[in-house]
């Protein structure tokens, strides 16, 4: 099997000499189809800007990010706007809804954007509604809905046109631990059910417990991975604490 996403070498630094930040120091890894990976580190620690390399948000000083045989480098113009809208789909820590669009319409809007026909953007929808228990909040606005509805409309929006990717960075992040746990449930079970990639950044144990492999980034650098074997994940949530200690902490809400 072929990895999805290729990562050789990616460097990616902040400010001028003599304080530049080496924000990514020399990251490689790939992504398998299917999977669902996570990055672990405690904040500063390079995840939100690697994830944000990956979705084009931030161009990397180095290396490489190929996806399915696409240098990002190469991307310009539509080819980089079809990348970014469908190719990938990204799940924010603070949701980043628009206040004055209702729950539909915001996970429907990049279906709008990208010409979707309004029979097949319905359609999936219903599909992700249901599945996401969000049906009840479809015609809401942000502000009349908890953090937990709010989240899991974000996802719908990030699926919404079955991308190649998804990227979450701190997805439970702005929840508590009853809605952090139900979102990490859904999320689980759209990798499972759908084959859903998903490249997940986090400092929570607990929600990196419903990962199948995770690598720790410290300083820019990878220097631990961990595959989730036939284990509980309560006994790979005890081996994620482990790891994170020598980080010297990690939030330990146990989902």
């Amino acid at each position: 099997m072929e990895p999805i996403l290729n990562i050789e070498n990616l460097t990616k630094t902040y400010g001028a000499v003599p304080n530049q930040t080496k924000a990514l120091n020399g990251i490689t890894f790939q992504v398998m189809p299917g999977e669902f990976l996570g990055i672990m580190g405690s904040s500063g620690s390079g995840k939100t800007t690697l994830l944000n390399c990956i979705a084009a948000v931030v161009k990397p000083a180095g290396g490489s990010i190929v996806m399915e045989d696409r240098n990002l480098r190469s991307l310009d113009g539509r080819a980089l706007a079809e990348y970014r809208g469908k190719t990938v789909g990204y799940l924010f820590q603070n949701f980043e809804l628009l206040d004055n669009l209702t729950g539909r319409e915001n996970i429907l809007l990049p279906a709008s954007l990208h010409k979707v026909t309004e029979k097949t953007g319905s359609l999936r929808l219903k599909q992700l509604a249901e599945y996401l228990e969000i049906t009840d909040v479809l015609d809401k606005f942000p502000g009349q809905m908890s953090g937990g509805q709010r989240q899991r409309v974000a996802a719908a929006r990030a699926m919404i046109l079955h991308p190649k990717l998804i990227l979450a960075d701190e997805p439970t992040g702005a929840l508590d631990s009853k809605n952090a746990k139900n979102l990490m449930e859904k999320l689980s079970s759209l990798n499972q059910e759908e084959q859903a990639t998903i490249l997940m950044a986090t400092h929570d144990s607990g929600a990196a417990s419903f990962c199948k492999r995770i690598l720790f980034i410290q300083d820019g650098v990878i220097f631990h991975e961990i595959r989730r074997g036939d284990e509980s994940r309560q006994d790979f949530y005890q081996r994620i604490l482990k790891v994170m200690a020598q980080l010297g902490g990690g939030r330990c809400n146990v989902l």
